[in-house]
């Protein structure tokens, strides 16, 4: 492993994709893109349009606040990481935890300092999500019950930052960060067992909580602006992918099948996004967030994931 490309892998690139995808969803939910069909006149709207300059950069800054995110993940984890996955690149000698460190950093401020170009509001929220990164990194993942809301409280925050883009949404929809919360504590805690096995009481209480997911998206159509038959085809699709590994782990609690559990809930994050998306924006723009999802599986095949 050359030491670009262990630094690429520190990143998890499959991963940034979903994050971006956690940012478009925001953006729909936010009324975002039905703002910008109605003032360009088109279906298909504009890249030329304000909010879709703002949404280039919430982009950019979920890209350095995810990737370091995780790279500062594997900063902290460099002496654990010597004994259960050598594989990886601190502890395989393809990068130092300067270097990875320094990554960390500049790819932080990078994804703040992006969002601080949008509003101070999106700025804000970087800083929170970028601290809450950080603290899940350093203590929240040692934790049994904290660390798993902390993780989600990452992704709800990155749900929150697409929805920054037209500041006032925040106030009506701010709640929807909880189904990311939920979702990704639940893959937190599954992802328990990646390496020693997994306990069958957890793992069939994760299902019951992938259950509480997909009925927390139905009640979304209670929503003036959220059209629950767009996104059921979507919403069908997501829960395929989640369920069909996660029943075979409750059944062998194998780490393997543990982990492509995870790996499944990781990369699935696009289709609940996609359905978020469909839902708020029509099933036009929630196809252009599931195209992210082949994007995301090629990239997994590149590089790590867990």
């Amino acid at each position: 492993m050359n030491r670009i490309f262990a630094h690429l892998v520190l990143m998890r690139p499959a991963n940034i994709v979903t994050a971006i995808a956690d940012i478009m969803a925001g953006f729909a939910a936010a009324g975002a893109v039905r703002l910008i069909q109605q003032e360009v006149g088109s279906a298909y709207g504009s890249l030329y349009h304000p909010l879709a300059s703002d949404l280039g950069w919430l982009v950019l800054s979920t890209i350095g606040l995810y990737g370091g995110g995780v790279v500062f993940n594997d900063v902290f984890d460099a002496e654990l990481d010597k004994v259960e996955r050598p594989e990886r690149p601190i502890p395989s000698g393809a990068a130092t935890k300067a270097s990875a460190a320094t990554l960390g950093a500049l790819l932080l401020l990078l994804g703040i300092g992006a969002a601080f170009v949008v509003s101070t509001t999106s700025g804000v929220i970087a800083a929170v999500v970028a601290g809450l990164a950080l603290l899940y990194d350093a203590w929240g993942k040692h934790q049994g019950f904290l660390g798993p809301i902390n993780m989600g409280a990452c992704r709800g925050g990155n749900l929150l930052l697409g929805m920054s883009a037209v500041t006032s949404s925040l106030e009506h929809y701010w709640y929807l960060a909880f189904i990311p919360i939920v979702y990704i504590a639940n893959i937190t805690v599954i992802s328990r067992g990646e390496v020693h096995g997994g306990s069958r009481p957890i793992l069939q209480a994760a299902v019951a909580l992938y259950v509480l997911v997909f009925l927390s998206i139905g009640a979304l159509s209670f929503l003036p602006h959220f059209s629950l038959l767009t996104a059921l085809p979507f919403a069908l699709l997501f829960a395929y992918l989640i369920l069909l590994p996660l029943l075979k782990a409750v059944k062998t609690l194998q780490p393997q099948e543990i982990r492509l559990a995870v790996k499944a809930g990781v990369l699935s994050l696009i289709i609940m996004d996609a359905t978020l998306a469909a839902g708020f924006a029509g099933w036009l723009y929630g196809l252009a967030v599931l195209l992210l999802f082949p994007v995301s599986r090629f990239m997994a095949k590149q590089f790590a994931v867990t």
